[in-house]
């Protein structure tokens, strides 16, 4: 192998180098230290993980997604996590309280086989917040705020949101009486919203024409918040239930716009990422320029029941590379202004750095080679003795 060669990595892995590096740990330590002040606690799951354990309630996606191998242990499988949510579940089922709601935030690398975003990375760094033990709207509002007020503090601008409601698929899919396999059919025609593709599936399947009629109607119903009017009387046929899923979504759609006068709010009950997944409101942020959702989240009731403690959740997460890419801060959080110190053995000058250095200043002391000039290593200012003490001068 040439030696070039061995700079390769697997297609959608790559390194990070110095300055990427800071700027992720600047970005993810400031929106850390956000979710923290609102009450959610930090955790730090394995990255590898048993299989069961890691593609619990999440469906045929990530199934593909998550890189798998033999634990030579224990000699079952294990995985690569490719989502940390699982994983924050069986935390909260193993410490939750009776009756007390649960917040926990993650942030940390996940890697994955195949690439679901547009910039083809198999390798994001997750960064999110689980709110367990709560079924409320308010808890589902508090999240997407957070959400909102998460992107709003490392300045990405220009955000619209998505609302949707699984729910309702799921239970007109239900009455349809289709088979798991070709629930997902059904799910990859709405995606792409092809109605002549919707009419041939339905009549295929023999469909009754109850809940064919009213599958066909979700293409339509999408727009601002407005639209569940229409929701309400167009989708009534299908029973209280549905009813109630409408209802939801138009309750946090008010909630959020009370809050988020400003916000572009778009209502889609054809949208249905993570279907699989999700079991009611399901959100997702965009902006301009981006095909694919920066962030996104949803209530996942339940997850916890293969780990013996079920409770309904909710929450979110985003790929803190692609938020760096999108700052409006990224050229803040790259910069460092570097401090150069000469290679020279004083007291006073060993002094002067261990204080730059304690008040959090970067410091760079030649170790003596002829090419360790403050140029070269990109300090933008020097320690210089100047009237009997060391003091730090802007380089010209």
């Amino acid at each position: 192998m040439l030696t070039h060669d061995r700079w390769l990595l697997p297609e959608g892995i790559d390194d990070l180098f110095p300055h990427e590096a800071r700027a992720l740990e600047q970005l993810g330590r400031t929106l850390m230290d956000r979710l923290s002040v609102w009450g959610y606690h930090q955790v730090i799951p394995p990255m590898v993980d048993f299989l069961d354990s890691l593609l619990v309630g999440t469906g045929h996606a990530l199934d593909l997604e998550t890189l798998k191998l033999s634990d030579p242990v224990s000699g079952r499988l294990i995985g690569l996590r490719a989502d940390i949510t699982p994983q924050v579940a069986r935390i909260d089922a193993r410490t939750a309280k009776a009756g007390v709601p649960s917040r926990f935030c993650y942030l940390g690398a996940v890697i994955r086989g195949l690439s679901g975003h547009l910039d083809k990375t198999r390798n994001p760094i997750q960064i999110g917040a689980e709110l367990f033990g709560d079924s409320s709207e308010a808890a589902t509002t508090e999240v997407i705020h957070l959400l909102l007020e998460t992107l709003a503090l490392v300045r990405v601008e220009n955000v619209h949101l998505d609302l949707g409601h699984v729910g309702i698929y799921r239970l007109l899919a239900g009455e349809a009486g289709l088979s798991e396999a070709e629930e997902s059919e059904l799910f990859d025609i709405l995606q792409r919203k092809d109605p002549t593709d919707l009419r041939v599936f339905l009549a295929d399947r023999q469909v009754a024409q109850g809940p064919a009629e009213l599958i066909t109607r979700l293409l339509d119903l999408n727009g601002p918040l407005e639209v569940l009017d229409r929701a309400r009387d167009t989708l009534a046929p299908g029973g209280p239930l549905i009813l109630k899923a409408v209802d939801e979504v138009a309750n946090i759609g008010c909630r959020l716009t009370a809050r988020f006068p400003s916000l572009p709010l778009h209502v889609d009950l054809a949208e249905l990422r993570g279907y699989q997944y999700h079991t009611g409101i399901v959100f997702a942020a965009f902006v301009p320029g981006q095909g694919q959702e920066i962030a996104r989240g949803g209530r996942y009731d339940e997850i916890g029941q293969a780990f013996g403690h079920a409770r309904p959740a909710v929450g979110f997460s985003a790929d803190l590379r692609m938020l760096a890419s999108l700052s409006a801060l990224k050229g803040q959080f790259e910069s460092v202004a570097a401090i150069f110190a000469p290679a020279i053995e004083d007291p006073q000058l060993e002094r002067a750095i261990s204080q730059l250095r304690d008040e959090g200043q970067m410091v760079i002391q030649s170790l003596g080679g002829p090419h360790e000039t403050a140029e070269r290593l990109d300090c933008k200012a020097s320690l210089r003795l100047l009237d009997g003490r060391w003091q730090v001068i802007q380089n010209d």
